[in-house]
């Protein structure tokens, strides 16, 4: 289980670090949003929208219908309360920089001064068919009435905008939580396992994602304390497999010192076979860790899995003579050749014949087959011993895996063949699988593609 202390602190470390997240969001948006606003505002242009908005139409659509300011002073007069404040601020000047309106008041034509923007003025000017045929001059204590309309929509939509973002913020942190909470307890267990506690596991429910996530956790958690009590287990093997030859060389080496057996060649002889077991236990257990890291050589080449198979027969004879066996082959002559390392797959079908000459009991048959299928040749090793029950079935190719309480077994072995076996077969692209035959035995089976 995980420590509910370590979850909480993770979890809200991480709720706080999205709260930050989102605030600062929240502040960027509408920190935009008046930055954006305020460039607006603040740029005089004749193409600037705000400065486009009524007074300037107005004046650009009377002058286009009397093609004249002459009595333009009547606009200034009818308008609204809400444009009087710019209107009587503000001065009208025709293309020449007459001034034609000031303050509200028309200037006859006959009197109209020259008037030049004093500084923090703003001069607006108005076009018509494209020219210029007059400025407004705004005062810089006026705002115009544009401004006004502008500040007074955007405060409704800024309030507008606060709102939604701190409703969004709230929204999205109760939706975090589904997020946070799962992904804290998959941190606490990566640290629980980092600190070698193999069996911590996650409880598998958040959103799609976040699910697959925590199943991939405890689908890794689960092959992680697999592989850690394999290696533990076969740590134990070979202790148990090195104890045995060991236990017998020095008992016969002390006997020998200690002048209990003579140093002759009946008392060195068996330590002298114990060394030998040593050393093959030693050359299997280098095999497979190379098989296994995918770090052995393979020179391939086209082989004919019949000949090879007649080959191991012939290599097997004596010793399935003198234990009364009877070795056969029943090969498929239309079986292509296939591309594999000649030595490595005959250790492959040695290691299956010399597993089934173990268990076999004496009168008993192991008999080869050779099969072609689509694309790919079969070659299964078959024996009519006492099989191995259907749930064991699984584990045979484990490295020292044996078969005692399912075997009548009669001559000793580490328990390393079908493993190395399997090793061999599938780093050469085949498959192996074991099954039982329904007459009694076992029949193991290998898979390779045709050239």
């Amino acid at each position: 289980m995980l420590h509910k202390d370590s979850v909480r602190s993770i979890r809200n470390r991480l709720f706080l670090l999205l709260l930050r997240a989102f605030a600062i969001a929240v502040a960027f948006l509408i920190l935009f949003t008046l930055i954006t606003t305020g460039i607006v505002l603040a740029y005089p242009s004749q193409s600037n929208p705000l400065y486009r908005l009524p007074t300037i139409a107005r004046l650009e659509t009377y002058y286009l219908a009397r093609d004249s300011w002459q009595g333009v002073g009547m606009i200034f007069s009818n308008s609204l309360n809400i444009e009087a404040a710019q209107w009587n601020s503000s001065i009208l000047l025709d293309a020449q920089n007459h001034i034609v309106v000031q303050r509200g008041i028309p200037v006859p034509p006959n009197i109209s001064p020259l008037y030049q923007p004093l500084g923090g003025e703003t001069v607006i000017p108005i076009m018509a068919n494209g020219q210029l045929v007059g400025k407004l001059i705004v005062g810089h204590n006026t705002i115009p009435s544009e401004r006004r309309f502008t500040f007074q929509f955007l405060e409704p939509v800024l309030l507008a905008s606060v709102i939604l973002a701190v409703f969004a913020t709230l929204i999205g942190l109760l939706l975090t939580r589904r997020v946070v909470s799962p992904l804290a307890e998959v941190i606490v267990a990566a640290e629980e396992i980092a600190g070698g506690n193999l069996q911590t596991r996650v409880r598998v429910q958040a959103p799609d994602d976040l699910r697959d996530l925590s199943d991939s956790f405890n689908k890794m958690a689960d092959s992680m304390e697999r592989n850690d009590r394999e290696r533990r287990e076969m740590l134990a093997d070979i202790a148990h497999e090195l104890r045995t030859p060991l236990t017998i060389l020095r008992g016969r080496l002390e006997g020998i010192i200690d002048g209990v057996y003579p140093p002759d060649e009946k008392n060195i002889g068996p330590a002298l076979e114990e060394t030998y077991v040593l050393e093959r236990l030693v050359e299997d257990l280098r095999l497979l860790t190379l098989a296994e890291s995918r770090q052995l050589a393979f020179e391939k080449q086209p082989l004919d899995l019949n000949e090879l198979a007649r080959h191991v027969i012939n290599v097997f004879q004596a010793q399935a003579d003198e234990d009364q066996v009877r070795l056969s082959v029943h090969g498929d002559e239309t079986a292509g050749k296939v591309l594999l390392d000649q030595g490595r797959t005959e250790q492959v079908i040695g290691n299956l014949v010399n597993n089934a000459l173990r268990f076999v009991p004496s009168g008993g048959q192991v008999w080869i087959e050779i099969h072609a299928g689509t694309g790919r040749v079969s070659i299964a090793v078959s024996d009519n011993g006492p099989g191995v029950p259907d749930e064991v079935l699984p584990y045979i190719f484990n490295r020292f895996w044996r078969g005692e309480k399912s075997r009548s077994r009669s001559s000793g072995g580490a328990g390393l063949g079908l493993a190395i076996a399997r090793q061999l077969a599938e780093a050469q692209g085949g498959t192996i699988s074991a099954s039982n035959l329904p007459g009694g035995g076992l029949q193991v089976k290998c898979d390779f593609p045709v050239v």
